[in-house]
């Protein structure tokens, strides 16, 4: 590591410090209907949307149809999605004439962007039109989000409610998600974006010759009012298949610390918005404390796995020259001009965080340094997390560790002078295994589709067919898939070839898993909470704002990670740690099954 890096890491943690308080302030203020500065600009239009949409927005709902009307949106915005997908052809601003995409993928597609995942197994600038970005793609970035945020709202409000029967209105609080909070924030950030170079047009693919006297087709489009929500919508989604490595995207350095800064800033600030909301302000920064630690924690096993690069050059030498080392670590997969410390830090934070915006190939990571982000994903994205369904993930956590230590001292567990009892730990526990089922059991199935015995012969759909590597990187390759779409993040580890209908169904129904059926329960959960009584806190109440709990959560986010998904990871990255310092490389799938040293 170097001291450069390590000062651009503390900068960026100390930043994203600073604004945790005033946000969170504001988002409190702005869900429980109180005014704020930009009261008087923004309530007109928020009137308008309920008139239009004739709803009440003095009644409340009981967490049955909290989570009846956010299933009720994202299945009508999914079908619309799929539906632009399908009919593109037909549509305007379709300037290169592009043709309808694959129903498997259509699906995919409109599946992974509902849910917040934005994974896409397609390449944008040959697949999608203008028009499909910016309604099918670019609006559902925003939709889902103020999906997620509002549901991160209702699971805070069942911890701060009593003998309460509702948690709040859906289409209220999703309304107030976007005209308060990711349209005024977006808008500013686009205008930052398209001063620092980032591209909004909607002119057609531009033909320019190169010095070699060649004709190179360049994409063009609205990229920066995509870009700004994708990052603070924690969506992912690139507008190009390079992603946030593209200049179109992220063209300066400013820009990129900039839009790690918006991965992480509404997540951030939601904890100090728990802690406000349930009135006690050292609950929330004990919830930050911990994701704090586990996000630097992550930061810090990675930059130095990439600082260092891979042992096997300096062995066996470059071209057979055994002086050779690694000049600056490992550089491969990695843009210039972010350089080893900024793409590491982006890779551990998109993957914190549901969102999956990549400026490197996490493929060419070492094997330690893409094994952070892969357990990132498998602990459920809620280091920090996506926007509300991060808080309501470590909440889940904090549920479970109460519960723990209540086992420990034989005393009835409580969180925030309400007792924890069975519906609340069947339900915390019924969404850490929905997630465990389908990463394992979604990975387990591709794993088993196997090459006929010469190796060559691809047989339709086989997932093994689509694999650019062998041995365990295979496998993380496959796992990293099913963990990216079932914790709704949407990057992955690039050398598999996604776009197949058995990939495409299955990762869709996946990504449904991830979101929908880990999101009720909490729900659940926060509904029995809020109809609970309030306990006086006692001599034998165990504290939850201080140290100890802490340490007990991060333990507890720990050892339920490493008991689910260490056999597997044992498998795949850490083996092939183990494997690359003994010199040992895999070849690529041509020749299956031969290994180098």
């Amino acid at each position: 590591m170097t001291a450069n890096g390590i000062f651009q890491i503390a900068l960026y943690f100390l930043v994203l410090l600073a604004l945790t308080k005033p946000l969170g302030l504001y988002m409190t203020k702005v869900f429980q209907g109180e005014r704020t500065w930009v009261h008087r600009l923004l309530r007109p239009f928020e009137v308008a949307l309920y008139k239009l949409c004739g709803i009440d927005e003095t009644a409340e709902q009981h967490w049955t149809r909290y989570a009846g009307g956010i299933l009720l949106f994202s299945i009508a915005t999914l079908l619309v999605t799929y539906l632009v997908q399908r009919i593109q052809q037909w549509l305007p601003w379709n300037p290169q004439g592009l043709g309808p995409a694959s129903p498997d993928l259509s699906f995919n597609t409109a599946m992974s962007f509902t849910t917040n995942t934005n994974w896409q197994s397609y390449v944008p600038e040959t697949t999608v039109s203008y028009l499909t970005q910016m309604i099918g793609l670019a609006t559902h970035n925003f939709f889902s989000a103020a999906v997620g945020l509002a549901a991160g709202i209702a699971v805070i409000r069942g911890f701060a409610r009593h003998s309460a029967k509702t948690l709040g209105n859906f289409w209220v609080d999703m309304t107030r998600s976007l005209v308060y909070v990711l349209l005024p924030l977006s808008i500013l950030g686009a205008l930052l974006l398209v001063s620092q170079g980032a591209i909004q047009n909607l002119h057609p693919y531009a033909k320019v010759a190169t010095l070699e006297g060649a004709v190179q087709t360049i994409p063009q489009g609205p990229t920066a009012s995509q870009e700004v929500i994708k990052m603070l919508g924690i969506n992912g989604g690139g507008f190009f298949n390079a992603n946030s490595a593209h200049p179109y995207e992220n063209p300066t350095p400013f820009s990129n610390f900039f839009q790690i800064l918006l991965i992480f800033i509404i997540p951030a600030g939601l904890t100090y918005t728990f802690g406000k909301m349930v009135k006690d302000t050292r609950q929330g920064w004990a919830i930050f404390a911990a994701m704090s630690i586990l996000f630097l924690a992550g930061v810090f096993v990675t930059y130095p796995a990439e600082q260092s690069g891979n042992p096997i050059l300096t062995k066996v030498g470059i071209e057979n020259t055994a002086t050779a080392t690694q000049p600056g670590g490992n550089m491969e997969g990695k843009e210039v001009r972010f350089g080893i410390a900024n793409s590491a830090l982006f890779a551990v934070i998109t993957t914190d965080a549901s969102c999956g915006a990549v400026n490197a190939m996490h493929d060419s990571f070492t094997p330690l340094g893409g094994l952070v982000p892969l357990l990132n994903i498998q602990l459920g994205e809620i280091i920090f997390g996506g926007v509300g369904s991060g808080l309501y993930g470590m909440l889940l956590f904090a549920v479970l560790s109460v519960f723990i230590a209540g086992l420990m001292v034989g005393r009835t567990p409580e969180y925030l002078c309400k007792k924890i009892e069975q519906k609340e730990v069947k339900m915390a526990m019924l969404s850490v295994l929905v997630a465990a089922l389908s990463i394992l059991g979604f990975s387990a199935l591709g794993s088993v589709s196997h090459f006929p015995k010469d190796g060559y012969i691809n047989p339709p759909g086989a997932t093994t067919a689509n694999l650019n590597n062998n041995g365990p990187h295979g496998f993380s390759e496959v796992l990293y898939a099913y963990s990216s779409g079932t914790g709704n993040n949407g990057s992955a580890f690039a050398g598999i070839n996604a776009n197949t209908p058995f990939f495409n169904t299955t990762m869709g129904l996946a990504m449904f898993a991830g979101r929908f059926l880990m999101m009720i329960p909490l729900l659940a959960m926060a509904g029995s909470l809020a109809a609970k009584k309030q306990i006086p806190v006692s001599a034998g109440t165990f504290p939850t704002h201080g140290s100890l709990f802490v340490v007990l959560l991060v333990g507890v986010v720990l050892i339920v990670g490493a008991l689910t998904y260490f056999p597997a990871l044992s498998l795949g990255p850490i083996v092939e740690h183990y494997l690359m310092q003994d010199g040992k490389l895999f070849s690529l799938l041509l020749n299956p099954g031969v290994v180098w040293g």
